[in-house]
């Protein structure tokens, strides 16, 4: 099956082609800057915001991963319009795009934190794990970056029943793993505790997630090419549920002379609600299998062979065989912002 990727040299989207082109499929990376995409990949320098370059660029395909996107929420707070254009716009281009060439599919990168919008979730308040089927209000959308998510899917739902093109919403816990961009939580935490900075959580650092290895995120996504997968919203999230101070505590155990300072919280940041992982398992046949701890581990091996760190200091974490230099070279490739994979902010 040839399977277009829109954001395929993001740290998401490299992953994606990867296990593609693994699982036998003729892969077509979309981004604006393809220089560092997989050799093995067809590779075209296309912004998503282009609609007949990006029309052209679909011809042929059988599917879309739309993974390109606003990813990171501190921007999209100072960006609202820019936000709106590209996760909105984009989408609806994508969209366009696949019906106008016939592609079979689109399968949209969304956030389960859209669930954020759901009735309930106070504060020591117990729930039930939400489904796909949650009820979602408006009013309680909060960030920009959500509403533009939500505002995508429904998007999606429109060209189904006015066109005819199927679709297959992922909604992504937070991934993480080799090659993440450096301003997310788990990658500065990282960093700065190679760098002997402390660790800043923001706020009381309760706030959750269930992080998703990007390998095991991968994997999920080969498997929703399967007919089963298609005009169904699947969330993809982790089995472990993390607060900021357990990934704090997780990457102070490499590095144990760091200390934690805590910072005054975000706006709107999404504190976490109990999503079910029985959808993806049910149609996918799909549950993540890296735990956290093995899941940080081979992060922080991957960021000593690949990062510099301070000048005359080269750590070696606790619990971690030292990792051995990289040859000089490129780190591995992250993207131009319009090419940033969609679920790979840490929110």
């Amino acid at each position: 099956m040839l399977v277009a990727v829109t954001g395929g040299c993001g740290f998401i989207g490299t992953h994606v082609v990867d296990h593609l082109l693994d699982a036998g499929h003729e892969v077509r990376v979309l981004d604006l800057d393809v220089a560092a995409a997989n050799p093995c990949a067809d590779r075209l320098a296309v912004d998503v915001l282009d609609l007949p370059a990006l029309t052209d660029a679909l011809a042929g395909c059988e599917a879309v991963f739309h993974i390109a996107g606003m990813s990171n929420v501190d921007v999209a707070f100072a960006d609202p319009v820019g936000t709106v254009r590209l996760n909105v716009e984009g989408t609806g281009n994508v969209c366009e795009a696949a019906r106008r060439t016939g592609v079979g599919r689109v399968l949209f990168a969304s956030t389960v934190w859209v669930y954020g919008a759901a009735p309930g979730g106070g504060d020591g308040e117990p729930e039930a794990a939400l489904t796909e089927a949650a009820q979602i209000e408006l009013g309680r959308a909060g960030h920009v970056y959500t509403s533009t998510k939500l505002a995508a899917e429904l998007l999606l739902h429109s060209y189904r029943e006015t066109y005819g093109l199927a679709f297959t919403i992922l909604r992504y816990g937070i991934p993480y793993g080799p090659g993440m961009r450096d301003e997310l939580v788990l990658a500065k935490f990282v960093a700065n505790a190679a760098t002997g900075r402390p660790l800043t959580v923001a706020g009381d650092g309760r706030q959750y997630r269930r992080y998703v290895y990007v390998g095991d995120l991968a994997d999920a996504h080969v498997r929703a090419l399967d007919p089963a997968a298609a005009n169904e919203t699947v969330a993809l999230e982790g089995t472990e549920r993390v607060s900021v101070l357990d990934m704090a505590e997780a990457v102070r155990r490499h590095f144990p002379d760091v200390e934690i300072e805590h910072v005054p919280a975000r706006p709107g940041d999404y504190r976490g609600r109990e999503v079910s992982g029985e959808t993806a398992a049910r149609l996918l046949g799909w549950r993540p299998t890296t735990s956290f701890q093995d899941g940080v581990r081979q992060y922080v091996q991957w960021f000593l062979a690949n990062r510099p760190t301070a000048p005359g200091r080269v750590p070696t974490p606790g619990g971690l065989p030292a990792a051995p230099r990289a040859a000089a070279g490129p780190p591995l490739a992250q993207a131009p912002v319009r090419g940033i994979a969609a679920g790979s902010r840490e929110r």
